[in-house]
């Protein structure tokens, strides 16, 4: 195995692994660590009524470990595909320093001060050192302000909204994402959302390219404008798929170990 792709893994993993130590907390919000299966047990069955229906059980504890867990997985499966897809703009773009695969801005709050809010990746173009990667975005983001319905094309490059996936139709994330991407374009800068999962609904996705923002979805067709893979593969020259193809029993043995730890009581 390559160097790079074994940091890669660990890249993707090593927030993964976390969850191992996921512990609920029952509504005891003064416990940061959560509650071990000796202290939910004292805490239910010193409960008359939870004592009375059973629920001061292993099985039950290790419910609770398993719901919260999988919200856990979830979450820390986004944190790794931000962390390896921007290993991968480092790499392929040759960036002298990592900071350029990142973005951020301030916005004041409605009590009047100042929040930053960043995402996830960026393309700079006056940054990119790799001239075959430099070419191809230039060339990615003309034919994409096109798709777009002829929208004037961004100076400065490409910044990225990462997820595993977008199983929500939350208005709330929708019209956030929406107001970041028009902070973008007034940066000069093409918003894109790079989604690993295909799992998205149509209506989101029609949503987001009618106020303009670009979105890549994790399918392994050979549109770089539709597919998030073939994107890596054709416009960055790193075939992200078949990294995943490659080493997909090492991904799958690490969280299995967090999967098969959380639906264990102990």
């Amino acid at each position: 195995m390559k160097p790079q792709e074994k940091q890669y893994i660990e890249t993707f993993l090593e927030p993964i692994r976390k969850c191992r130590d996921y512990r609920p907390k029952f509504g005891q919000g003064n416990n940061d660590d959560g509650l071990s299966l000796s202290q939910f047990k004292h805490l239910y069955g010193s409960d008359p009524f939870y004592a009375w229906l059973g629920l001061d059980t292993a099985l039950m504890y290790s419910a609770h470990r398993a719901a919260g867990g999988m919200t856990s997985v979830y979450r820390q499966i986004g944190i790794g595909c931000e962390r390896l897809f921007r290993a991968v703009l480092v790499d392929s773009t040759g960036y002298t320093d990592p900071e350029f695969a990142t973005w951020s801005y301030s916005a004041q709050t409605s009590s009047g001060k100042d929040k930053k809010l960043s995402l996830d990746g960026r393309l700079e173009l006056s940054e990119i050192r790799n001239p075959n990667v430099l070419g191809n975005v230039q060339n990615w983001i003309a034919d994409y302000c096109t798709y777009l319905g002829d929208v004037k094309k961004p100076r400065k490059g490409i910044v990225f909204e990462v997820r595993q996936g977008y199983k929500s139709k939350d208005s709330k994330r929708q019209n956030a994402d929406i107001d970041n991407a028009t902070v973008a374009w007034a940066n000069d800068y093409l918003p894109v959302f790079a989604i690993f999962s295909s799992q998205i609904d149509s209506d989101i996705v029609l949503r987001y390219r009618n106020n303009r923002c670009g979105i890549l979805i994790g399918r392994t067709n050979r549109d770089s404008q539709m597919s998030l893979y073939a994107f890596c593969d054709q416009v960055l020259g790193y075939d992200l798929a078949d990294f995943f193809k490659r080493h997909t029993n090492s991904i799958k043995t690490g969280i299995h170990d967090v999967l098969e730890t959380l639906l264990n009581a102990e």
